[in-house]
Parts: structure tokens; C-alpha cells; sequence
């Protein structure tokens, strides 16, 4: 008789003592303060935010919950901005209309650049030319063009770092993601799905929005997709072939001219693909039962698939994952239909592959049992993973990536250390993004080494603005 999936009575008996453990720890960091450790201000990486629309003020939040910077200055060309985000900052930071002014100051280590896209080269250009570390949000650069200088530039300054907003790749769950993939959990990567649907964005891409001009836009392709291509990219091991799309202005027929829908396939080496879809009137997502909203991937493998979403500050990040089913299962299907029903192979094929399972938690190294471990530890991880699985509790990571990303830049900036969301992964995610906008515009399929071509070659474009 097979072993049933479910939790049964007796896994209730055996975990119950360490339930009460897990429960009494949880009454007891949550009865306790939180303490925070501040550090001497030589051991705080000072910077200055730059840009200081919605991202931007988003940023010096997340700062102001870590003990690893301190705010020197804010920089917007909008009055209104700046002094939102003055008076946001515990720091009491200085405010300037010209960024030009933030780069001269020197006790400014780092900046964050938060503005509009095709400010984003300029900026981060002359930041490294004034000898700042910097975080640039994606996506990185505009052009091909600026691809081509930007790696020029960055690669003469091996000492500064330059870390882009890609806050998945400091993910625990992702991280996680991508090592059960290594190890072969889920098999072969083949497809992923990855989407962003935000009804709202009738409402706030509107004119005069920059983002909902060309001009300054990569349109829902560069705000949204980024994202998600980055981890196709990640997961999948390598960069796109090509791609191809089509996007529209169906519904907002507002003056904007960047489009309102788009539907991208990504083509990789050796098969596999990236499904994207981003649309405007609809936050429908159809992975965790359609429990959450707006934007997650699914990523499909072999042996198994991965339901993720990085989540919001309201709604933490999650991942769940399905085994495909066994050989030795399908075989048991047909073996049955063919007793039954003396079914043909193709109906004993549809009975082994119709019905779905449970999903099942993505785990982390904490909550697996190692040898290692005693008595008490490994009773807590088998308590964990049974209110896991039957619902009670769901794993969550310690902070958010948002956090994460912040922290880590600082040690970057400290110690030199290579940042995950580098400079090359900036650039690759900036390359799918253009490459993505050319193909919807052209109706083509659009290949990815032809960013080679545009803008001077992998070395070439304009040379960088000089110092002065």
C-alpha cells in the first residue's frame, strides 16, 4: 500500500513536544524588545540619494531602518520631492537641485541613483568619474550605446563598486530557487513564466509622467520586465538568443507613446524560453492558487516546478514548488486503466498526468535536518517543516531583500566584495531590455549579440565626459 503524502496522527504525537518549543520561542521573541546595535559613524557608509520621486523616498525608508549608512545629501529637480525626502531621512541630510553639487562632496563614499532612466548613465558616469561607489536602480543604462561606455568606464575603476537594483538576486527564496536547480531538484530548466499585470497603472503612468514617454521611458519593458528577465536569465543559466513580442496602446489613449500590454518570448540556448506578459487592466496572477496578485514566475523544469514571487513590504516573498509526477507513478496509472478499462496507452497517459499535487514549501538550509544536528534542533526542523506543510505556518525569509541589497552594498563598498547584482548582470538585463523594445517595435525576432552592433561596438560608443 503506498505511503500516504498527508501528515498523519502519529507525525502529530512524535512533533508535538517540539511544536511547543517552536510556539514558546515564537511567544518569546515576540514579547521581547528589539534591540538595535548602533555603529560608529566611520563604520556607516555615508551617501546621498539622487532622485527623490516615489523609488528614491522608498530607498531612504529602508535606510532608516539600518544602522549600516548614513544620509549626507538628496539631490531632485523637483522641489516637492526634495523636501519629502529631507525631512523622511533620520539623517537631516542636505538638499540639492544639482546633483553636480552631491558629487563634489567629500564625505559623500556611495551614491543611489533613483531618477528617471535616461538619467541613469549620465549620473552614474560622472559619479564614477568623481570616485563614488554607486547603486544605480534598473534598468542600468538607456541605449546601446551606453552599454558600451558604461562597461568601458567601470571596468578602468575596479575599485568602485557598482551594484544595480535588482533586489531578487538577495532574496533568500530565490537564492534558494536556484541552488535546488543546481542541485537538480526540478530537473532541466525549460520554461519559465514570468509576469507583471498592474491595473493601476492607468492611473499613474499618465502625461506628464516621464515614464510614460520614450524619451525618458523603457516603458513597462524597463520598470517591470527588468525584473523578471533577470531571473529567467539567473535560473536558467544563461542569456536569451533572441526575442520577440508585440506591445500596444489598446486603452490609454492619453498622449503617452510607450505601450500599455506586452507579450515577450524569450529564446535561449538549447531550447529553453521565457514567457512575459505585463498588462494594465487586469492584477489577475494564476500561481499560488491565485492567492496573490500583480506579479510573480513559475519556473518549470523536468522533474518539478517552482512557484516564487518576491513579494512587497506588505506581503512577504513566498515559494512553492511541485514534483512532476514519477515514472513509477504514470506506469501504476496505466497498469490500473489498462485492468480497469483496458485503456490504450494515450488515455493511461492522460489519467498519470491529470491530476495535480500539492504544492510543497521551499525550504531553507535552516529548516533542513543535517547530521550534524541534535536532539532538540532536528525535532524543532521536523515541527517546522509538519506546520509547513499542513498550512499552520509558512517559511519566511529573515529580511527583505530590499534590506538585503542595502546591506550588502555597504560590504561591497567596505570590502571591495563583487556585488551579486553586478555591473555585467546590469548591463545583460539592460541589453534584454532594448532588444525586447526593438523586437515589439519592429515585429521581429531580434537577437541578442546585435547590441554588438548598435552604438560602436562592445568597446566603443562615446568616450565618458571627463572630470571638470
Amino acid at each position: 500500500m503506498a505511503k500516504k503524502a498527508d501528515v498523519t496522527r502519529r507525525d502529530v504525537v512524535k512533533t508535538a513536544g517540539a511544536v511547543a518549543a517552536v510556539a514558546a520561542t515564537a511567544r518569546k521573541v515576540e514579547g521581547a524588545p528589539w534591540i538595535q546595535t548602533v555603529k560608529a559613524a566611520n563604520e556607516q557608509l555615508q551617501y546621498a540619494v539622487i532622485g527623490t520621486g516615489g523609488r528614491g523616498t522608498y530607498h531612504i525608508v529602508h535606510w532608516n531602518g539600518l544602522d549600516v549608512g548614513r544620509c549626507m545629501a538628496v539631490c531632485d529637480i523637483d522641489e516637492t520631492n526634495l523636501a519629502k525626502a529631507a525631512k523622511t531621512s533620520k539623517d537631516k541630510p542636505k538638499a540639492f537641485k544639482d546633483y553636480r553639487e552631491v558629487l563634489a562632496m567629500k564625505d559623500v563614499d556611495a551614491v543611489l541613483v533613483a531618477t528617471p532612466l535616461y538619467m541613469h548613465y549620465p549620473i552614474t558616469r560622472d559619479a564614477l568619474l568623481a570616485g563614488k561607489h554607486v547603486f544605480c536602480e534598473k534598468s542600468l543604462v538607456f541605449t546601446a550605446g551606453e552599454i558600451h561606455a558604461l562597461r568601458k568606464l567601470a571596468n578602468e575603476r575596479p575599485k568602485q563598486i557598482l551594484q544595480v537594483g535588482l533586489q531578487r538576486r538577495y532574496s533568500k527564496f530565490y537564492q534558494t530557487a536556484k541552488q535546488m536547480i543546481e542541485k537538480g531538484t526540478i530537473g532541466k530548466v525549460t520554461h519559465v513564466y514570468g509576469q507583471w499585470n498592474r491595473r493601476s497603472l492607468g492611473k499613474t503612468w499618465v502625461p506628464p509622467s516621464w515614464r510614460a514617454f520614450r524619451k525618458y521611458s523603457g516603458g513597462l519593458t524597463a520598470e517591470l520586465a527588468s525584473h523578471q528577465v533577470d531571473v529567467a536569465d539567473w535560473m536558467i543559466g544563461k542569456h536569451p538568443e533572441f526575442v520577440t513580442g508585440v506591445g500596444s496602446i489598446d486603452i490609454y489613449k492619453d498622449g503617452r507613446d510607450v505601450y500599455d500590454n506586452i507579450y515577450l518570448i524569450f529564446s535561449y540556448p538549447g531550447g529553453s524560453k521565457l514567457m512575459y506578459s505585463s498588462i494594465s487592466t487586469n492584477n489577475h496572477l494564476p500561481l499560488f492558487g491565485s492567492t496573490k496578485t500583480e506579479f510573480g514566475e513559475m519556473i518549470c523544469g523536468t522533474e518539478g516546478t517552482i512557484h516564487i514571487t518576491v513579494g512587497s513590504d506588505n506581503e512577504p516573498a513566498a515559494a512553492i514548488w511541485f514534483p512532476e509526477p514519477s515514472p513509477k507513478t504514470l506506469e501504476a496509472a496505466k497498469k490500473g486503466a489498462e485492468k480497469k478499462e483496458k485503456a490504450t496507452v494515450a488515455s493511461a497517459s492522460l489519467l498519470g498526468t491529470g491530476k495535480g499535487g500539492k504544492g510543497l514549501p521551499v525550504l531553507f538550509d535552516r529548516d533542513l535536518v543535517g547530521k550534524s544536528d541534535g536532539f532538540i534542533e532536528k525535532e524543532m526542523k521536523y515541527a517546522r517543516q509538519w506546520l509547513y506543510k499542513k498550512g499552520v505556518m509558512v517559511p519566511e525569509e529573515d529580511k527583505n531583500p530590499v534590506d538585503v541589497q542595502l546591506e550588502q552594498f555597504v560590504i561591497s563598498c567596505k570590502t571591495g566584495k563583487r556585488p551579486l547584482a553586478d555591473l555585467e548582470v546590469g548591463l545583460t538585463d539592460s541589453a534584454n531590455v532594448i532588444t525586447a523594445n526593438l523586437a515589439m517595435d519592429e515585429g521581429r525576432r531580434v537577437y541578442f549579440d546585435e547590441i554588438n552592433k548598435m552604438g560602436g561596438g562592445p568597446l566603443g560608443a562615446a568616450a565618458p565626459a571627463k572630470k571638470g
